[in-house]
């Protein structure tokens, strides 16, 4: 047999009953009952800082890098 056959008869007969375990091992895992609060930590992390708005955070890190004016439009050199 040459391996091109050996590794076709592998691939569709055992590769795919482990890449099939594998995948229902990770959905099992993902979704068992003790990562709620996993996930429920995962999901509030948009909501953590709430005390202080977006707009700031932007400004903040625009006057951190020098940038002093609002975006504008490109120039046309920079539009290339």
């Amino acid at each position: 047999m040459d391996t091109y056959s050996l590794m076709r008869q592998f691939a569709d007969s055992w590769m795919l009953l482990a890449m099939t375990l594998f995948f229902l091992g990770v959905v099992l895992w993902a979704f068992r009952p003790g990562s709620r609060s996993t996930h429920a930590d995962t999901a509030a992390i948009p909501f953590r800082n709430e005390d202080a708005p977006a707009r700031e955070t932007v400004n903040r890190t625009r006057q951190s890098v020098g940038a002093d004016a609002e975006p504008t439009e490109p120039t046309a050199g920079e539009r290339k």
